[in-house]
């Protein structure tokens, strides 16, 4: 764990050779993340678990501006990348059927109500998107939280924020995204 924090340093400081270090330690949590992204798609995506990781991963590598401060914060980028690249494909496959073609994902931990029902990936990033404009900070735990699967502890460390801060960020943001997903699908059913 902290070798993957000094080597992100590293790399911050402008050492390029650490990316040659730093892709064997991260790629196996990349894939679980991957895989767990993926899991929720359809059965006949056309990303795979590899490309997802190496798309997200060169993504991130190629931040510009990015104080790498560790593992966590690490991590919790790639999630975010993942996600920004699946709702990217989204939307291209629903442009390419006009319109057609709903994405799926299951909401899971997120919103106990929802754990077998499935959400359009792109209705799940509006609704995202509109957290982000009321709160970016709960916004931002949701993400780390549910599409980054880091644990309380890490998000504290990643925001720096205390525990039990962002254990009642999560509690209220759970909420909200209930209420928000619960209003759209009585919209349009």
């Amino acid at each position: 764990m902290g070798d993957v924090t000094e080597i992100l340093k590293s790399y911050g400081d402008g050492d390029r050779a650490a990316l040659d270090t730093l892709l064997p330690l991260v790629y196996d949590e990349l894939r679980v993340i991957a895989r767990s992204y993926l899991r929720q798609e359809r059965a006949d995506h056309t990303l795979q678990p590899t490309g997802l990781v190496h798309e997200a991963y060169l993504r991130l590598v190629n931040q510009q501006h990015v104080d790498w401060r560790n593992r966590a914060q690490f991590f919790g980028l790639a999630a975010s990348m993942m996600r920004r690249i699946l709702v990217n494909h989204a939307e291209a496959r629903r442009a390419q059927k006009r319109g057609g073609g709903v994405e799926k994902v299951s909401l899971e931990e997120v919103v106990i109500a929802f754990d077998d029902d499935l959400l359009d990936l792109l209705e799940l990033n509006e609704v995202m998107l509109q957290l982000e404009q009321i709160d970016k900070v709960k916004s931002e735990i949701v993400e780390l939280k549910f599409f980054g699967g880091l644990t309380i502890d890490e998000i504290a460390a990643v925001t720096n924020r205390s525990a039990a801060t962002v254990e009642r960020e999560w509690a209220f943001a759970r909420g909200w995204l209930y209420k928000a997903l619960t209003e759209r699908q009585s919209e349009s059913a």
